[in-house]
């Protein structure tokens, strides 16, 4: 089977090797399949295809410009691009849910194998909500936080209460626009019941519905998530790890940890280091057990365990072509099924364990309802006994790896930059007010077979730093920059401008911010929130100087976390095209008209180097509206000044 120009499709070396070796053993990857793919639809690309009732399906062309009930190409494009957001929310929010109820459980004290581990957190979210926490029980304090959370889901009438942590005046926008959400199940629910036939056929307003469902995930079910993530299994802080397929070993049981739910990877994780475990692992002939990541709970497991990230999404199949995996373990989410043919070929076994997400082919021993440390040691043990049955002549482990330091949480940050007694984002506001860094760039999203994977992410990261531009990135976009070595504190002399590198060298971080999943998206927009609150740099989201960027994006999640990004006030730029351009209506808005709404709106743009350009234009433009694009004065602070500080 051949692997043709598979070089110019992924830059990274370690794939490269692994393509080659699939190429050699005949075994066919994403990367075949998108060559056998490439003639994409014409009519979907243009979101002009119509199949929400069966007297279609129906296509707009210029002979036939309606539907069959008489839909154009702008209902039909924003229907379509509704429904994309609603399953992109409901990927999420899902998630979020999932965690929500499981904390409720731990608070009413059942048997999960779960616990409270991050206290401190759990009061300071329970005061965001106004949840009484003196002289409480910590339980007590949970349970009453999880139901209002469930509420959040739930809740018909009002608005949610998450929404009271944006900035005030944003809030005035979403309700001079009439797109609060209610709640999170109803924005789903009634984005789906809109896009039926005969219901919504205003464009404009079937998009507003977009940016409310958005916000019931970004300012609801994701935002969420993340919390309550934190209190169950720990807020991040800074740690070391490494990142590529050489974080495999030749010696160790090798299981990776796939998918995106932090709940079965935290058990597993918890699991491996159980004294029995371990001497179960050495009884077999292994010198120890080796857990990687792939995907989200990669980094879930890398910013709270240290444990490293062997890729991200286009490198499922290849981890498995090293012949060196004994459990491959997925939850949800960016799981291909193409991995069963994959693993036919090794002794690989392919485990799922979330009961919504199975593939044909997979061993399915569901996680929910069992104890963790229990049901982990059982994954783990699986992975022990078939370490005996790898086949030592299809080993090949690629060695190439690079060091990396995770787990900034917004606390993180704070604490970093202020101490333990002052955490404060001041000298971060200073920084950006004197121009020393220009401005901030969140960025996102997965990989694709679309672009050279990885080659987008890369050059307009780099791009951005040599302009003094601080990046923070969650997800696979993290990932890429870990396996390219730019998540050191030592990056900055080699990547960023003096005034970024200056930051760098005195509080010692990298010039990427690694947030964490993608799920943790919200995290930005926390840290935004906190860059308002800290003050100079205007009163909304939207007044600073930030954009997000989705360089190589691909999944229905990438268009919910856009939508509510630039509802939030902040630009987006993304490196893949929204399937509307069959509608200049919905073209036209989306990447400008949105702007007269929010103050934001998408940008396409194909090209890493003109993306990191336009970016630098849209943070000087918003610099010259603050009024801080000016040259600031350097003073040498004696010993009175520093007390007046």
């Amino acid at each position: 089977m051949s692997n043709n120009n598979y070089k110019d499709r992924i830059v990274d070396v370690a794939s490269h090797q692994m393509l080659d070796k699939a190429a050699a053993e005949n075994i066919e990857t994403c990367f075949n399949r998108a060559e056998q793919q490439k003639n994409h639809c014409g009519f979907g690309k243009l979101g002009t295809c119509c199949r929400i009732c069966h007297m279609g399906p129906c296509r707009i062309t210029p002979k036939a410009p309606k539907g069959i009930c008489g839909a154009d190409a702008d209902t039909i494009v924003a229907r379509n691009l509704l429904r994309e957001v609603a399953a992109g929310v409901s990927n999420h929010s899902d998630h979020g849910r999932h965690l929500v109820l499981l904390l409720k459980k731990v608070a009413k004290g059942e048997d999960t194998g779960y616990a409270i581990k991050d206290v401190d957190r759990l009061l300071e979210v329970c005061g965001l909500y106004g949840i009484e926490t003196e002289d409480r029980e910590v339980n007590d304090m949970a349970l009453e936080l999880a139901n209002l959370f469930i509420n959040e889901f739930s809740n018909q009438e009002g608005y949610m209460k998450t929404l009271n942590l944006a900035p005030l005046k944003r809030q005035a926008i979403w309700e001079a626009k009439g797109i609060k959400p209610h709640g999170i199940d109803r924005s789903v629910v009634e984005a789906m019941h809109r896009t039926a036939i005969g219901v919504d056929h205003d464009w404009y307003h079937v998009q507003m519905h977009s940016f409310r469902t958005a916000l019931s995930n970004g300012w609801g079910g994701s935002r969420i998530a993340s919390m309550v993530s934190d209190i169950l299994f720990g807020t991040p802080n800074p740690l070391t790890s490494e990142a590529n397929l050489g974080v495999l070993r030749k010696e160790c049981v090798n299981i990776i940890l796939h998918g995106h739910d932090p709940t079965s990877s935290e058990a597993i994780a918890l699991a491996t280091k159980d004294p029995e475990i371990q001497a179960a692992a050495k009884a077999a002939g292994a010198e120890d057990i080796q857990l990687s990541g792939l995907c989200c709970t990669a980094n879930e497991v890398l910013m709270r365990h240290g444990v490293p990230l062997a890729g991200n999404m286009l490198q499922q199949e290849l981890a498995i072509v090293t012949g060196a995996v004994e459990v491959m373990c997925f939850d949800v989410q960016c799981n291909m099924p193409g991995l069963i043919d994959v693993a036919k070929n090794y002794h690989t076994k392919i485990i799922s364990t979330d009961d919504i997400a199975k593939t044909v082919g997979a061993t399915h021993i569901s996680s929910h309802g069992k104890n963790a440390l229990e049901w982990g040691k059982e994954i783990v043990r699986i992975a022990i006994d078939n370490f005996k049955n790898r086949d030592a002549s299809k080993v090949n482990i690629p060695q190439e790896k690079k060091p990396l330091v995770a787990g900034f949480s917004v606390s993180a940050i704070k604490h970093m930059l202020g101490g333990k007694y002052r955490a404060t984002f001041r000298p971060l506001n200073d920084a950006i007010i004197s121009g020393r860094i220009l401005g901030v760039v969140g960025m996102a999203g997965c990989n694709s077979t679309k672009t050279v994977s990885d080659h987008y992410h890369i050059t307009v990261t780099k791009e951005l730093l040599k302009r003094n531009i601080l990046c923070v990135q969650t997800g696979c976009a993290a990932i890429t920059s870990g396996k390219a070595g730019m998540l050191t504190p030592e990056a900055a002399f080699e990547l960023a401008g003096e005034g970024l590198q200056e930051i760098c060298e005195t509080v010692g971080i990298p010039p990427i911010l690694h947030l964490g999943a993608c799920i943790d998206n919200t995290r930005i927009l926390e840290a935004c929130c906190e860059i308002v609150a800290e003050g100079g740099l205007g009163d909304d989201i939207g007044t600073l100087p930030a954009l997000g960027i989705a360089p190589e994006w691909m999944s229905e999640k990438a268009i919910g976390i856009g939508h509510y990004l630039v509802a939030s006030g902040v630009d987006v730029i993304l490196g893949n095209p929204l399937f509307v351009d069959g509608s200049e209506n919905e073209k036209n808005y989306l990447y400008g008209g949105a702007t007269e709404d929010f103050g934001a709106c998408f940008h396409y743009i194909a090209d890493p180097v003109e993306a990191a350009e336009k970016a630098y234009n849209l943070i000087m433009a918003a610099r010259e509206k603050l009024g801080i694009n000016k040259k600031a004065e350097r003073k040498l602070f004696d010993m009175a000044d520093r007390r007046a500080l």
